[in-house]
């Protein structure tokens, strides 16, 4: 041994002996990459640092000293120490591509290509070289480059699985789905272990909506890497979208316990407490991921719905303000912080952030639906304007969609005609009260009924529901193409939607035309806009010849009486007596959504307490639970003239009959304008609460005058605001009539028309027919 190799053994801390040989760099180096490869990196790097000793500036030593540093992802010192490699030796290819890895980790894309295309300069077979440059430039945004640079690895190695993986993912990266979809296969052939690729798959199905083979996906990769914690949360999010909500819960869980610290794992998780209801733990999953990630600008905006659940808006808004400061282009952070804006009463406001979402994301349906139905509680816009909005939604969402151009149902006008209703609402819901007489009362013989149910949560009405229909399809998870593709599938002759603009509705399911014919009924007071959608069942009152009908895209179809059909006042217990006989002062009240207390509405009802000095006012409705709201109704009508402690405010009740006992503290119902009750309408008079209306001038606004007119309650029918205060001042000034209606309502409302359910579904069955007839279809 030398005095120079006895100089090195003393700094590795060696007793040098004259009978042990030197090892030399070769031997190093093999030891190491032994260790290397079998993730003993400590001694790998201990080993590599002594072939250097040896040999300094060894340039195999310094490339795999720097692939080390690029493994614990020091990619400054990877990059220096690769380059010293490269210094040593310039002509081999795997110096230069990884390297370029370094380089491209590091976020030094031009140097990453760079060197990418100097080890394929260098060797031009190097698949490795080409599938990492195609990276480097998906990266970039170069798709057709990436695609050209994996086609050329590929080419070279035709079993590279990994090269076929990166070709998918920028196929997918480009749109190509189905092209996406065969690279992933191609690569799990060659590899069937090959979990990546596997996950890959998953997402790529996911993104086609074809949400079973992306679920099997994700299970094999899963399979293969039980730990693989991305894959677990995707996997919840498309058992999510299918309505699986307790597997989505456990696959989200099981990606948290794979890797804790993972944000939008607990995020997702949280969207998924949220859809269950169980808004505190919702509220928990959504801060732990905002813990972990402060800049979580979509875990922010989701929270901002779970604590809208909880009444709390102004913490809402403050979350999705901050989401937005964060972010500006979340299209859903504008949206929600809509939503919250609206619980507030702060129409404007709303109206211009659901705008706001719209410019980031035109094609977001859902906050352009939730912008129209905001529309129809603004009392300083023209119908006209409103209306023009909806062919809007029409414009952006409707009109692009693929539509079908023919049916092959059997045009005999006389047989029994296949009628489908789609809704999210067969549930414990207003819009079941009206839907169960018409269910009840259709005559099997006329119309084979199916539901299309948009359920994620089904109750006891969904039970009933399900029992009174002749076909039932759980909708939650298809996507439109699949739902409009089993609609017609099913030969349905007519279908009808039940939500219109409102949550969780299926509009751009009617936009493919999956029935020759398609109406839309009561969930709504207003037209769609759609122009796919053929019919809409209203009556005269609501929709009165003439304007009504340049208001509507749809062809208006106008039932005899009204448009609706109550069957709530069957469960409602029994009515009180008014509460004026012992209070010695009238009670007014509003049961109705907050939202709907326009400013008008508010000045009339104020005006109404200022002239009745002793009279109450009670408003019961979900938001005055939230004191931000209870506050600003509370100024508002203070700032007319109404003392805080004549006003009482009461929040969601728990039940349908506790709700409506509420009615035995209330002795005259105010309905709102410019948007009306419907079913908090029929509620009052089942309870014997009269009710006055004021009729405006679109259907919104005219619902109370028709349901009224069904009772005979035509006196209570206002055609002014003034007429409006002065019909409800005479009539509390009449504690004989309000006790006389207190006990003749129920009985009055049981009998008319607006209970029967037998004849209002001769009536829509005959309405069914006459489209049937009259309407040419191919």
């Amino acid at each position: 041994m030398n005095r120079k190799q006895r100089r090195i053994e003393a700094k590795l801390g060696r007793t040098p002996s004259a009978t042990t040989p030197v090892p030399s760099a070769a031997e190093l180096l093999r030891d190491g990459l032994s260790h290397h490869q079998a993730g003993r990196l400590s001694e790998a790097e201990a080993l590599y640092r002594r072939a250097l000793a040896v040999q300094p500036d060894h340039p195999d030593a310094l490339h795999l000293l720097g692939v080390l540093a690029y493994q614990a992802r020091r990619y400054d010192a990877a990059v220096a120490t690769i380059s010293r490699a490269i210094r040593q030796n310039g002509r081999n290819a795997h110096y230069f591509s990884n390297l370029g890895n370094a380089l491209r980790d590091q976020g030094n894309l031009d140097e990453a290509i760079a060197a990418y295309r100097q080890a394929i300069g260098v060797r031009p077979d190097f698949a490795d070289g080409h599938s990492n440059l195609g990276n480097a430039l998906r990266d970039q945004g170069r798709l057709d480059e990436a695609i050209a640079a994996y086609r050329r690895a590929i080419g070279l190695k035709p079993d590279y699985a990994e090269a076929h993986s990166n070709l998918a993912v920028a196929l997918r990266d480009q749109g190509g789905l189905d092209e996406a979809i065969a690279a992933y296969r191609q690569a799990i052939a060659v590899k069937p272990d090959f979990a990546k690729a596997q996950f890959g798959l998953g997402n790529a199905l996911r993104d086609q909506g074809k949400l079973d083979d992306a679920i099997a996906a994700y299970r094999q990769a899963i399979g293969v890497q039980p730990d693989y914690a991305e894959c677990h949360s995707n996997l919840g999010v498309v058992l999510r979208r299918r309505g699986e909500l307790d597997a989505a819960i456990a696959a989200y869980r099981d990606a948290i316990r794979a890797k804790p610290d993972f944000a939008e794992a607990l995020s997702h998780l949280g969207n998924a407490l949220l859809d269950r209801g169980e808004l505190d733990q919702a509220i928990a999953a959504y801060r732990q991921a905002i813990a972990i990630k402060p800049d979580f600008a979509e875990a922010l905006s989701n929270l901002s719905s779970a604590l809208r659940g909880k009444a709390k808006s102004d913490e809402a808004i403050a979350a999705c303000r901050r989401a937005i400061a964060i972010k500006p282009d979340v299209a859903e952070a504008h949206a929600n912080l809509a939503n919250a804006l609206l619980d507030q009463g702060e129409l404007d406001q709303a109206i211009a952030a659901y705008r706001q979402a719209i410019r980031i994301a035109p094609d977001s349906a859902r906050a352009h639906s939730n912008l129209l139905l905001c529309l129809n509680y603004h009392s300083e816009l023209t119908a006209d304007q409103v209306f023009a909005e909806h062919r809007k939604w029409d414009e952006a969402n409707g009109r692009p969609a693929p539509r079908a151009t023919s049916h092959a149902n059997d045009r005999e006008p006389g047989r029994r005609l296949r009628v489908g209703y789609v809704s999210p609402d067969f549930r414990e819901h207003s819009v079941a009260y009206f839907v169960e007489p018409l269910f009840k009362g259709h005559d099997r013989r006329a119309v084979e009924v199916f539901c299309y149910a948009e359920i994620s949560r089904p109750d006891a009405t969904t039970a009933r529901l399900r029992a009174l229909a002749d076909r039932w399809l759980a909708t939650v998870g298809l996507s439109d193409d699949e739902l409009a593709e089993r609609i017609r599938a099913d030969g349905v002759d007519i279908l009808v939607d039940l939500a219109g603009h409102t949550a969780k509705n299926r509009l751009r399911v009617f936009a493919r035309k999956p029935a020759p014919l398609q109406a839309t009924w009561l969930g709504y007071p207003n037209t769609t806009g759609l122009e796919a959608i053929d019919y809409r069942l209203v009556d005269a009152v609501t929709d009165p010849f003439g304007k009504a009908d340049a208001l509507a895209s749809e062809t208006l179809i106008r039932l005899e009486g009204c448009f609706v059909c109550y069957g709530g006042f069957q469960v409602a217990p029994d009515p009180a007596p008014s509460p004026c006989q012992s209070a010695g002062a009238v009670t007014f009240g509003s049961f109705n959504n907050p939202i709907k207390a326009s400013p008008g509405a508010l000045d009339a009802w104020a005006a109404l307490l200022v002239r009745l000095p002793h009279s109450r006012l009670l408003l019961k409705g979900k938001q005055f639970g939230d004191d931000a709201v209870r506050a600003s109704v509370l100024a508002r009508l203070e700032k007319r003239g109404v003392a805080a402690e004549r006003i009482e405010l009461v929040a969601w009740l728990p039940d349908a009959p506790a709700h409506l006992a509420a009615y035995a503290r209330v002795d005259i119902a105010l309905d709102p304008f410019p948007y009306n009750g419907t079913t908090t309408t029929c509620e009052a008079l089942s309870m014997g609460v009269p009710v006055v209306t004021l009729r405006g001038d679109r259907h919104a606004g005219r619902v109370g005058a028709s349901l009224l007119g069904q009772v005979g309650l035509t006196d209570l029918i206002a055609d002014s605001v003034e007429e409006y205060v002065e019909i409800a001042f005479a009539l509390a000034g009449d504690p004989a009539r309000l006790a006389d209606l207190r006990r003749s309502l129920r009985p009055r409302l049981a009998a008319s028309p607006l209970c029967d359910g037998d004849a209002f579904a001769r009536k829509i069955e005959a309405a069914y027919r006459q489209m049937w007839r009259s309407k040419p279809f191919h």
